[in-house]
């Protein structure tokens, strides 16, 4: 095999997969991002965006952690997840607008990345003091759960499914961004069952790794049954 060969045998093998991301607020957010890269300056490059996306996941842990001292430091937080959306969102969209795609470097960095943003704002919310620990980290294996099969399921069938019933990780930032707001102006009421004591934050954690965990069980059923049925032909 020459050189040629080679490159297009590497090139073959690249992260090329299709996109879905069938959000309920792509309405809102497709126009907005094509409006952002239109006007985005040359010096500005995906890579630096990407950053700004694990920094802006950074801000968001530090919120929460430091609203254990001070509630206004949900706010802090939620300006994380507006940092966090504006990096994390725009800088594929910049690159597919500039025709500077890198399919192989920006799957790998953008969803190494996005593992490690998780794990900072789930770890801070965590030590908030506004929710139960382990429920923190159950939603983060929620969560994680779902990212392996994406990227399992991007592989052996080149889809790369962002969105499942309509939800994708924009509508998951608005509403935790709600969730903060609430906590906020509420406080942190608690609902005593006598054998377990539930607070706020606690309930819409768990709608959430319920959420998480039957999508996983569900979307792992299907598809297993549709890629069965394909190699059964």
């Amino acid at each position: 095999m020459d050189s040629k060969e080679k490159k297009s045998a590497r090139e073959a093998g690249a992260a090329r997969h299709t996109r879905v991301n069938n959000v309920m607020l792509g309405f809102l957010e497709r126009p907005a991002l094509r409006w952002l890269c239109e006007r985005m300056p040359s010096w500005v490059s995906s890579d630096m965006l990407t950053a700004l996306g694990l920094i802006g996941a950074l801000v968001v842990g530090a919120g929460y952690m430091l609203a254990k001292y001070n509630p206004l430091f949900i706010w802090l937080a939620s300006f994380g997840l507006v940092i966090n959306w504006f990096g994390d969102s725009l800088d594929g969209s910049l690159a597919r607008h500039r025709h500077m795609e890198r399919p192989k470097f920006g799957f790998f960095i953008d969803h190494t990345i996005d593992v490690i943003a998780e794990l900072a704002i789930f770890g801070g919310l965590a030590l908030s003091g506004y929710v139960n620990p382990a429920l923190a980290l159950l939603a983060l294996a929620g969560y994680l759960m779902m990212s392996v099969f994406v990227y399992i399921y991007t592989f052996v069938s080149g889809e790369f499914r962002i969105s499942y019933g309509g939800v994708g990780p924009t509508e998951m930032r608005v509403i935790v961004i709600i969730s903060n707001a609430l906590i906020f102006f509420i406080g942190k009421p608690v609902v005593d069952l006598g054998f377990i004591r539930f607070g706020l934050y606690d309930f819409i954690l768990v709608g959430v790794i319920a959420m998480l965990f039957l999508t996983y069980i569900f979307m792992v059923i299907t598809k297993a049954i549709e890629l069965s049925r394909q190699e059964s032909r």
